[in-house]
């Protein structure tokens, strides 16, 4: 069974019309956040995810990202979503101006032929979101800002208790 269930058009407006309205979101590669959300959340750098490929490879100037803790943070997230979520449940995955899903994280999270999920977890150059259907709590990529919001009390508890390696560095709460 396939894990990743698109949404249909009228699911994909109705669910972006919310996020416009109820979190304010605004794109922006320069002003930060990008998103009013609910209390509580916790804004974390994930600048520490990246790696300078100069370090690799001299005369580069690209950033990679560090896959160990890429896979971590994976597992971790995993965890979170599984604690919240009911057997056969299944949550948004979403990828702004791109196709977006419905997601179940109690099955396979089949990865792609760069080794993501369908929506990555990790926000290299678009915003991923994974939000509870009813909006309760969630996760939000910004390339830009480098950083992953998540909000709701249950989610920040469930991280908490799940903390991927490199959550450390709080860039804003509420």
């Amino acid at each position: 069974m396939d894990n990743w269930t698109p949404l249909s058009n009228q699911e994909y407006d109705r669910i972006w019309s919310r996020i416009y309205r109820d979190i304010k979101f605004k794109p922006s590669m320069s002003i930060f956040p990008s998103f009013q959300l609910p209390t509580p959340f916790i804004s974390y750098d994930i600048s520490e995810y990246l790696i300078d490929s100069r370090d690799l490879d001299a005369g580069s100037t690209e950033f990679s990202v560090d896959l160990d803790a890429y896979d971590n943070l994976e597992e971790k997230a995993l965890d979170a979503f599984k604690e919240l979520t009911l057997v056969g449940e299944c949550m948004l995955a979403l990828n702004w101006k791109h196709e977006c899903y419905w997601v179940n994280p109690r099955l396979e999270f089949v990865k792609n032929e760069f080794g993501e999920w369908t929506i990555p977890i990790f926000p290299n150059g678009d915003y991923y979101f994974f939000i509870e259907k009813d909006f309760k709590w969630g996760y939000l990529g910004h390339p830009w800002e480098k950083s992953i919001t998540v909000f709701g009390k249950e989610l920040i508890n469930a991280f908490d208790k799940h903390k991927p390696r490199k959550f450390h560095t709080i860039l804003r709460q509420g």
